[in-house]
């Protein structure tokens, strides 16, 4: 064999060997900045990524009622449709003075909290996506996303955050 046919060999060897380890790379950098799905959150006061993301499918043949036990909270209106188990579970270890539960989705959703201290509901926190913010106590707590149509589910991301 000649040089020069060993040495285009080795060329395209590394070529290949190069974009095959640049795809691997990117493949696991897209990974870790998708968030999970219907995920089961733990946070201490300092958490860190702020905000922890998690992702889910709103929507449910429930009416929001049957799932919050009332139509109104002091954060909102129970309206929308709701599967019967919560989204997320989000355990705090710790008391917040302030935390900020946020949804976006390309649709429109509701949602439902519950937790030491009682239930809440919203609605058009941020146009129309729910939201609740406040004060936090240690405990578990559990979230529902839902959606205004019986039976329609749409994507959204929660956001938990402590930034104002």
């Amino acid at each position: 064999m000649s040089k020069i046919v060993i040495n285009q060999g080795i060329r395209l060897f590394l070529i290949i060997f190069v974009l095959g380890t640049t795809s691997v790379i990117q493949a696991i950098a897209n990974a870790q900045e998708t968030p999970p799905i219907f995920g089961d959150i733990t946070i201490n006061r300092e958490f860190s990524p702020d905000p922890v993301k998690v992702r889910g499918m709103s929507g449910g043949s429930l009416p929001a009622r049957q799932i919050a036990g009332r139509s109104q909270t002091a954060t909102g209106a129970c309206t929308g449709f709701f599967h019967l188990t919560p989204g997320h579970t989000l355990e705090l270890k710790n008391r917040f003075e302030y935390l900020k539960l946020l949804i976006q989705s390309p649709q429109d959703t509701t949602m439902i909290v519950k937790g030491p201290g009682g239930t809440w509901c919203n609605d058009d926190f941020d146009r129309e996506n729910p939201g609740i913010v406040g004060e936090w106590l240690p405990g578990i707590y559990q979230i529902w996303v839902g959606s205004y149509q019986k039976d329609k589910y749409f994507p959204y991301t929660l956001h938990i955050t402590q930034v104002k």
